[in-house]
């Protein structure tokens, strides 16, 4: 009997082991913190937020790029209204957006000359602006001409770099050269070039001399001399020579220029003979 005693003492004990073990593996589990899917374990619950505190940084690099910005603006600005504030920008600006000096009409059957061929010809007149040659590479555009077809001017001259321009768009295009206008009936009528439009005429790769029609030539001044007065006279001349020795022109032409700061109108044979004009034609 008392070893039945001491057998159920025992196990009393063991059960009292269990009980413990079972309930500290309870409190385990409960104070363990639970697991998120896939057995992952879960966040653990944070407190507030910490505060974020000012962002001294991005303030100083946002600062910076708005001052350069607007330095940058001062800048630019500045440039564009020394640049704008010049007499040349502003004829400039004025000739091609506002009132262009020079006028265009278009002849769909026009023969200046003794070929007998009849062309286009767009027949332009007017004093040469500050922006002439964009204005008549535009007008060109517009027209579609061919090589071969014909440029008509009448003009008493004007702007000299925009002449020579003018000149090597139409012999960069082929195209033919004539003085003279159109009248309402689509006829070429005389007229005259002088001046600076002599230099525009002698991009034709054919120059055709009109009957009646004059070519005028005189001594060149610089509207707005810089300090050196005769470099600036030498570099103009220079530079009118070089292109008309390209165009096939006699350096003639430069003599009967610097001859007289009056307009010398050129006879027929005379331009001939300097090879400004090379081909005639009768009286229109």
């Amino acid at each position: 009997m008392f070893r039945a005693a001491l057998m159920a003492a025992k196990v009393t004990r063991k059960e009292t082991q269990l009980s413990l073990e079972d309930r500290d593996d309870a409190r385990a589990r409960l104070q363990a913190p639970g697991t998120g899917p896939w057995g992952t374990p879960a966040p653990e619950p944070t407190g507030q937020p910490p505060r974020p505190g000012p962002a001294t940084g991005n303030s100083r690099t946002h600062f910076f790029s708005a001052a350069f910005f607007v330095l940058m603006v001062l800048v630019v600005g500045a440039r564009a209204y020394q640049d704008l504030s010049r007499p040349e920008a502003w004829a400039y600006w004025k000739d091609l957006y506002s009132s262009s000096d020079m006028t265009s009409s278009l002849m769909a059957d026009a023969g200046p000359d003794n070929s007998g061929r009849r062309r286009a010809a767009l027949a332009i007149n007017g004093t040469i602006g500050a922006a002439a040659a964009s204005w008549f590479r535009d007008r060109l555009d517009e027209a579609h001409l061919a090589a071969g077809d014909i440029v008509l001017i009448s003009s008493p001259g004007g702007d000299l770099n925009q002449a020579i321009i003018i000149g090597e768009i139409i012999r960069s295009r082929g195209l033919v050269t004539a003085v003279g206008v159109a009248d309402p009936s689509g006829h070429i009528r005389p007229s005259y070039c002088a001046s600076a439009c002599v230099l525009a005429f002698a991009g034709g790769t054919t120059r055709v001399g009109v009957e009646g029609s004059m070519l005028g030539v005189h001594r060149f001044v610089a509207l707005a001399p810089g300090p050196d007065p005769v470099a600036e006279t030498q570099r103009t001349a220079g530079m009118v020579l070089n292109y008309l020795t390209r165009m096939g022109v006699s350096s003639s032409v430069m003599e009967a220029m610097s001859a007289t700061s009056d307009v010398r109108w050129l006879g027929a044979r005379e331009a001939a003979a300097m090879s400004l004009v090379t081909d005639s034609a009768g009286r229109p």
